[in-house]
C-alpha cells in the first residue's frame, strides 16, 4: 500500500505528543482538519488594521508593581505568512524582572467583520510545545465562522517553543536514534540503559539551555499570557485551550480569576494529577481508542490484523513485540531504513487521534504484513513533527520534557516502574508498560521541579466552558469531570465520540454553544451531551 499522500499529510498535523523512547506520552493534541494547503488563505480579516488599545488594562498586578514595564509594552504588528506577527517581551525569570529577557512570538489573525468584532481570542494547542503561531494560522478551522467574525485569533509560541527562545538539545539525527529507541525495555541492561538514555537527553537540554532550562514551567507561561492579555488591550482574556492548553488555561485562570474572560477548555489534562496518574490515564484513554480502532476495522471486513477485537488486540501486541528484534525495512525516508518498535509505536499513536486516520493506519498494517515499513513510518513522521529527509520542523519533542519536568516530579527507580508496569497493563495491555516506562525522564530530570499537582479553583472567574470526549486517547473523559467539579464557576459539555477534542470537530451540539458562549456570552447548560 502507498503512504498517505500529501493531502492526507496536510490533515494530520499533530502539535503535541511524545511516546518516544523515554519521553512517554504527555497531553497530546491531533488537527485532524488541517487539508488546506495554504493556512492563510480567506484569514484576512475586514478590519482596519488597527487594534484598540486601552490604558486601563495595562497595568501589572497589584502586588507586582516591578512587572510595569512588560505590561505597558506596545506590540508592533506587521504583516507576516498568515497575518500579522509581532513579539512579545517577557523576564525569563518572574523573581528577578529586571534581569534576563526573551521575545515570545505571536501571530494575529484579525477578526472578519470590524463591526462585529469583540476582541481578542488567544488560543493553545496543546503540546506541551505546541506552536500557537503555527495553530493560529489555521483560525478558519480552529474556531466555529461566527467566532471567526467576532474575534481576532491570537496564538503564540509558549516560552521554549517554536519561535519563542526554543529549547533544542539533540541534533537531528539523534533525536532519530532517540525517539526509534527500544520503548518498553524487558532485561536488566535495556532497563539500564533507557534510563541511561534519558538521563543524556535531560543533560543535553541542560548544557545547550542552562538558563531558560529553569524557566519554562506553566505558570510562568500562563504569567506571560497575562502580559499578553494587557498588551492586547483586554480587560479579561478569551481563551481557548486543547489538551496540554488547558493545563495552561487552569492555571491562568487560578492565578488571574479576575482576569476570565469567555474560556472554553477542551479535552481536559487536569492541574492536580500526579504523573503516575496522567500515565495511567493515558494508558486507558490509548487501549480504548485502539480497541475502538480495531472495531471498526473488523466491522468493515476484510480487516488485515484479524476477524474478531481480541484477535486484533492480540495481532497489534504480537507486532509490536517482534519489532523489538525485528524491525521492517524503511525505503522512503534519508536516514531511519529500519521500522522499530519505537517507531511503529509513534505511527500507532499518531492514528488514535481522529477515527479519520484508521483508514491511513490500516493500510499500513496490511503494508507492514507484507514487510513494507514505510506507511507506518510515515505516520510516525507526522506524529513527530518530521521529514521523510529527516528534519524536525519544530521543537516540540525537545521541549515537552523541559515543561513537563517542572510541573511535576516522577520517578526513575526500576521497581517502581516495573510495578506500574504491570498494574498499568491489566486494564492497558497494549500501552501499559510503554506508558509506565515514560516516567523516566522526569525521575533523572537535571533540573528539580517548581511546579506540584493540585486543585485548582478559580474562584471569583467568570465561567468558565470545560469539554471533553468519552473516548478521547490522551486526555481521558474522567478528567474533565474532575476538573469540572473543581472548578468554582464551570459547566461540562460531553461528546461521545473517538478522537482527541471535540470543538470544531463537524458536531454541531458541540459547536453552536460553543459558538454562542463566545460571540453571545450565554453559558451553555451544564451537564449537555452530545
Amino acid at each position: 500500500m502507498k503512504a498517505p499522500n500529501a493531502s492526507a499529510r496536510g490533515r494530520l498535523r499533530l502539535l503535541g505528543v511524545a511516546l518516544v523512547g523515554s519521553l512517554g506520552l504527555s497531553s497530546c493534541l491531533v488537527l485532524p482538519f488541517l487539508g488546506t494547503e495554504d493556512p492563510a488563505a480567506g484569514n484576512r480579516g475586514s478590519g482596519s488594521g488597527v487594534t484598540p488599545v486601552s490604558t486601563a488594562v495595562s497595568t501589572p498586578p497589584a502586588d507586582h508593581p516591578e512587572l510595569a514595564r512588560f505590561y505597558s509594552q506596545s506590540l508592533a504588528w506587521s504583516s507576516c505568512s498568515g497575518g500579522e506577527c509581532a513579539t512579545l517581551e517577557v523576564p525569563v525569570d518572574y523573581a528577578h524582572p529586571d534581569g534576563q529577557t526573551i521575545k515570545l512570538a505571536l501571530l494575529r489573525v484579525k477578526a472578519r467583520s470590524a463591526n462585529q468584532r469583540i476582541g481578542s481570542l488567544v488560543v493553545n494547542p496543546g503540546g506541551p510545545g505546541g506552536s500557537g503561531v503555527d495553530y493560529a494560522k489555521y483560525a478558519n478551522q480552529i474556531v466555529g465562522a461566527p467566532v471567526r467574525s467576532a474575534f481576532d485569533v491570537v496564538g503564540f509560541d509558549p516560552r521554549g517553543v517554536g519561535r519563542s527562545a526554543p529549547i533544542t538539545c539533540l541534533d537531528d539525527a539523534a533525536m532519530d536514534a532517540y525517539l526509534g529507541s527500544d520503548p518498553t525495555p524487558d532485561t536488566p541492561a535495556e532497563e539500564q540503559g533507557f534510563v541511561a538514555a534519558a538521563k543524556a537527553f535531560g543533560q543535553a537540554c541542560q548544557a545547550k539551555n542552562p538558563t531558560l532550562l529553569a524557566h519554562v514551567s506553566t505558570v510562568e507561561a500562563a504569567r506571560d499570557m497575562d502580559i499578553l492579555r494587557a498588551t492586547l488591550g483586554e480587560a479579561k482574556l478569551h481563551y481557548l485551550g486543547k489538551s496540554y492548553g488547558t493545563f495552561l488555561g487552569a492555571t491562568y485562570a487560578d492565578l488571574f480569576p479576575d482576569k476570565v474572560g469567555r474560556f472554553v477548555l477542551d479535552g481536559v489534562l487536569p492541574p492536580d494529577l500526579a504523573s503516575a496518574d496522567v500515565n495511567k490515564g493515558q494508558a486507558k484513554g490509548f487501549e480504548a481508542a485502539t480497541r475502538a480502532y480495531v472495531a471498526n476495522c473488523v466491522a468493515k471486513g476484510s480487516c488485515p490484523i484479524g476477524s474478531s477485537v481480541d484477535e486484533g488486540l492480540e495481532w497489534i501486541s504480537d507486532f509490536l513485540a517482534r519489532l523489538d528484534s525485528q524491525p521492517l525495512a524503511v525505503r522512503n525516508d534519508q536516514r531511519v531504513t529500519k521500522l522499530t518498535e519505537g517507531w511503529a509505536s509513534i505511527g500507532l499513536a499518531a492514528a488514535m487521534y481522529a477515527q479519520s486516520m484508521w483508514p491511513a493506519l490500516t493500510q499500513a498494517f496490511e503494508a507492514a504484513k507484507g514487510g513494507d515499513g514505510d506507511p507506518l513510518m510515515e505516520l510516525a513522521n507526522q506524529y513527530a513533527d518530521r521529514t521523510s529527509g529527516g528534519t524536525y520542523t519544530g521543537n516540540l519533542l525537545q521541549v515537552i520534557n523541559a515543561v513537563n519536568c517542572l510541573d511535576r516530579t516522577d520517578t526513575a527507580d526500576i521497581p517502581t516502574i516495573l510495578r506500574n508496569a504491570k498494574a498499568f497493563s491489566v486494564d492497558a495491555p497494549t500501552w501499559g508498560t510503554m506508558l509506565a516506562w515514560g516516567s523516566v525522564s522526569c525521575g533523572v530530570w537535571p533540573v528539580p521541579a517548581t511546579g506540584r499537582p493540585h486543585q485548582v479553583s478559580a474562584a471569583g472567574s467568570g465561567p468558565i466552558v470545560v469539554v471533553g470526549t468519552t473516548r478521547d486517547p490522551a486526555t481521558i473523559y474522567q478528567w474533565s469531570v474532575q476538573l469540572r467539579k473543581e472548578l468554582a464557576n464551570a459547566v461540562l459539555i460531553s461528546y461521545d465520540g473517538d478522537g482527541h477534542t471535540a470543538y470544531t470537530r463537524s458536531n454541531a451540539c458541540v459547536d453552536n454553544p460553543i459558538n454562542d458562549y463566545y460571540t453571545k456570552g450565554i453559558t451553555p447548560k451544564d451537564g449537555l451531551t452530545c
